[in-house]
């Protein structure tokens, strides 16, 4: 049972869309402007970085669509399953730009708080209720006036405070972790392009003394397979040259799908985690990392921990070479553009791609760089995991007044 009242958004919060700008001008060099996108967006709520994947912007802004910090945005149209309705505060002033397919979510402040509505997209009532009167067949779209007949607890704004404050403090190291993930994931990419793609690695040969290899000098050789200059000594080949044979496990049916268990399920979702099992027929232990590709999604995940693997179109990659081992396959796999086979298997196709192959100390030698940093985005992976427990057992309590805050 409900403590607090039940009543529609209308007439409490105001959604205006964003602005059309052209892709004419968007960029991947930096530029002092981010388009958001819906991949802005955690499936629950919540803003994601996408360091390294920003869409830039060269061209004129119109002063009214550059957000400031705190402002709220909601993902109008469903790009990626879990995500219409999803919610995320916008983090710093005067960098990200609001972009159509999205709406920046105003509140009348006397009845209904910014930060509240934020918490409140995050229940499964007001999602459900948010995709029922969506529109669309394979893209699901809704608009202000369907969100604006969503119907809400609606608690005093003091008591709405007190709940936003509490989850607030989970957010907030939640929001830590993901950001210190990011910027690792950076770091490693960063420093992946500097030595595999640039050719910059540190030269340890007595003439290199530590040098930047490319940079001082060091010797390059046009690789006609690849069409390219590599570093003299490295080769090229192809993925399916460098990857080993697949433990045998049971794999886990989206069906067979735990909330808790004893074992991580992997999938080829846009989720990191899709769920858990407590088979462990189905436990897979890597000796350093496995690369996860889905073979409809293309979406790459590196697991550095025992989990079970996810049935349809989620391909285990193992990493079978010492001069491409585990935490660069992953960043191998991760640059490798598959977008214009569509709609399709791309798995054949990934293990026909051709990579540059490099000296096996140069790659153990990045191998063990990145190594602690994958470590602790692990384990800051699994702290989250327990903190966002609590908060969705927290939340419909808290919203429903089951829970109260003094």
């Amino acid at each position: 049972m409900n403590k607090w009242p039940i009543t529609s958004l209308k007439g409490k919060i105001n959604i205006k869309h964003g602005f059309p700008f052209k892709s004419e001008y968007f960029s991947d060099e930096a530029t002092q402007f981010i388009v958001l996108t819906p991949g802005n967006f955690y499936e629950e709520g919540g803003f994601k970085r996408q360091a390294g994947k920003e869409k830039f912007y060269t061209g004129d802004i119109p002063e009214d669509y550059l957000h400031k910090a705190g402002d709220l945005i909601v993902a109008m149209t469903e790009q990626a399953v879990g995500l219409l309705g999803s919610c995320a505060r916008v983090p710093e002033s005067g960098i990200y730009l609001h972009n159509q397919r999205l709406g920046l979510v105003t509140t009348v402040s006397k009845k209904i708080l910014k930060d509240y509505i934020y918490h409140l997209f995050k229940t499964k009532t007001v999602r459900e209720q948010i995709r029922l009167t969506s529109s669309g067949s394979k893209v699901k779209h809704t608009s202000p006036e369907r969100i604006y007949d969503v119907r809400v607890p609606l608690p005093t704004v003091s008591e709405q405070q007190n709940i936003v404050s509490l989850l607030d403090t989970l957010e907030t190291k939640i929001e830590l972790n993901n950001r210190i993930n990011t910027e690792l994931e950076a770091m490693a990419k960063t420093l992946y392009d500097y030595w595999f793609v640039q050719f910059d690695f540190p030269d340890d040969s007595p003439q290199g003394q530590g040098k930047p290899y490319k940079t001082s000098g060091g010797k390059m050789v046009y690789n006609p397979t690849l069409k390219r200059e590599i570093p003299a000594g490295w080769s090229d080949g192809i993925i399916a040259d460098v990857i080993g044979k697949v433990p045998q496990a049971t794999k886990v049916l989206a069906k067979e799908f735990q909330d808790n268990g004893k074992v991580p399920v992997i999938d080829q979702s846009q989720s990191y985690i899709c769920g858990f099992t407590d088979d462990e027929t189905a436990t897979i232990k890597p000796e350093s990392a496995h690369v996860i590709f889905g073979d409809h999604t293309r979406a790459v995940k590196l697991v550095n921990f025992d989990y079970a693997r996810g049935a349809d179109g989620t391909q285990v990659l193992v990493a079978k070479s010492d001069k491409v081992p585990s935490y660069l396959l992953y960043q191998i796999v991760s640059d490798i553009d598959l977008s214009s086979y569509g709609y399709a298997r791309h798995y054949k196709f990934l293990k026909e791609s051709k990579c540059v192959i490099p000296r096996a100390e140069v790659s153990q030698r990045y191998q063990n760089t990145v190594n602690h940093w994958h470590e602790k985005i692990r384990d800051n992976i699994f702290q989250n995991y327990e903190l966002e427990r609590l908060r969705d057992w927290l939340l419909p309590m808290l919203m429903n007044g089951q829970v109260t805050v003094k």
